[in-house]
């Protein structure tokens, strides 16, 4: 019989495939057994990394060895590395080895997650791991989900269903909520001026007689309030809304309650974090981001909805073409639960973590973050003459100022810290004092590197600017 098989111009054989598979694992590996000896942020030139991988498209075939190598010298050392130990900018991302390998297998097979006809192993391993956060969080039964890339846009797909449930309205927010979820209010059509920015107390927290006043007060003024969105952890400050409160006054006015919980949230596997959440499980929608605590490689964040077939109201569609991938009664096509319809599997890492490791694990993972905030706050007072603490530890958040220093100092002070590669922070903004920020989920984060980090920053000179 004649093999009419066409030539695999793309392929490789078997013995280059095992060593440029090898030579991946390789570097990664010596990456995660080295990191901390590698600068926690690098930012390169975009003239100069042009030079060095750019060029004319590449007309002729070349060693894939040599590429692979050229883009772990040039091009993946010039970026945040959230898994490094001293990575505090911003909300540091230290992914297990257990969510590589998941990662790693899903895009080796090129598994896709849309229909139940074309992916129902990957989609009950979505739908077995949303219940296992919905377990691991308080959510009640019934509460369905939805794995997307990040909490803007889990926040997005959960604001579609609340309209699909509640109509357009007024929505409330707090000066503290994360900008994306302004940009996806609008985003989603909802004019400006149907979007409440109160001002928050002195702990970053609503004042749940304000918002019950705005809310009377657009009601007595004709227009129709529809959501509140609450903070799980804010990104400032780590600062948590009077959650329960806010579940009670949307009960009371037959709003729908979104709560963002995209970092904060993974805190209520613990016994502390989960008294500072309490409440969180009342939500009609919930956001977490598990690329951030629950130590998942980029992209993972995962939107709650209480009420089954929410998602569905907002977002289901049966165009002609997929009639024939579309699952039954019982099955779940989870392109009906998005916007995204080519779906990437983002379960199995998850599946995989939390199979190995266990959820008492993972919890003393995100305790570590905790202690390691608190042991920053100390290390802080320790020092009142250097060093004045502006909040609190709360769920791996400090902020604090240098003392005499002003916004320009400390903007100075982080850019020069990230400039010597030895670790990097934020500065931020608190009702319009400067101060630094350092978050601390990673729990490789050992005590001399916050004392090493303080150090730094406390020799370099302010003008008091």
């Amino acid at each position: 019989m004649i093999n009419s098989r066409a030539a695999d111009t793309l392929g490789m054989d078997e013995a280059q495939m095992r060593a440029l598979g090898h030579q991946m694992v390789e570097m990664v590996i010596d990456h995660l057994v080295g990191r901390s000896g590698e600068p926690a942020i690098e930012v390169t030139s975009r003239a100069r990394l042009e030079a060095l991988i750019g060029g004319p498209v590449p007309q002729d075939p070349s060693d894939a060895g040599a590429a692979l190598a050229q883009l772990r010298a040039h091009v993946i050392p010039n970026q945040q590395h959230g898994d490094h130990p001293r990575y505090f900018a911003r909300v540091p991302s230290p992914a297990a080895f257990t969510g590589i390998l998941g990662d790693w297998l899903g895009t080796g097979f090129n598994t896709i997650a849309t229909s139940w006809v074309g992916g129902s192993g990957p989609a009950v391993t979505e739908l077995i791991v949303i219940d296992w956060l919905r377990q691991a969080l308080g959510m009640p039964e019934g509460t369905q989900g939805i794995i997307v890339s990040g909490g803007s846009l889990a926040n997005f797909t959960a604001f579609a269903a609340a309209f699909a449930a509640k109509g357009r309205g007024i929505v409330y927010m707090n000066d503290q909520t994360h900008s994306s979820l302004k940009r996806n209010l609008t985003a989603a059509g909802l004019d400006s001026s149907d979007i409440r920015m109160l001002p928050t107390n002195d702990r970053q927290e609503y004042d749940l007689a304000d918002l019950q006043a705005a809310i009377a007060e657009d009601r007595a003024r004709g227009l129709k309030p529809v959501m509140i969105i609450g903070n799980a952890g804010t990104t400032n400050t780590g600062a948590v809304d009077p959650l329960p409160g806010l579940a009670a006054l949307a009960r009371a006015e037959d709003m729908w309650l979104h709560i963002d919980g995209a970092y904060g949230g993974p805190a209520a596997l613990t016994a502390q974090g989960a008294e500072a959440l309490a409440g969180m499980e009342l939500a009609d929608s919930l956001v977490i981001d598990p690329h951030k605590w629950l130590f998942q490689p980029y992209d993972c964040g995962v939107v709650l909805v209480r009420h089954p077939g929410a998602l569905e109201r907002a977002f289901a569609m049966s165009p002609e073409y997929l009639k024939d991938v579309m699952g039954g009664e019982d099955e779940v096509d989870l392109f009906n639960r998005s916007l995204e319809l080519s779906r990437k599997t983002r379960a199995l890492k998850l599946w995989l973590t939390f199979k190995t490791h266990g959820l008492t694990r993972i919890a003393a993972a995100v305790q570590a973050g905790i202690e390691i905030a608190e042991r920053a706050e100390a290390m802080v007072r320790a020092e009142p003459e250097a060093w004045e603490l502006v909040t609190k530890a709360k769920l791996g958040i400090v902020t604090f100022a240098r003392v005499g220093a002003g916004a320009k100092d400390h903007a100075r002070l982080v850019a020069n810290l990230t400039a010597e590669g030895w670790a990097t922070l934020s500065s931020t903004s608190i009702k319009g004092r400067s101060v630094l920020r350092l978050c601390t989920l990673n729990p490789l984060t050992s005590d001399d590197d916050l004392r090493g980090t303080l150090e730094r920053l406390a020799a370099m000179k302010i003008t008091g600017e």
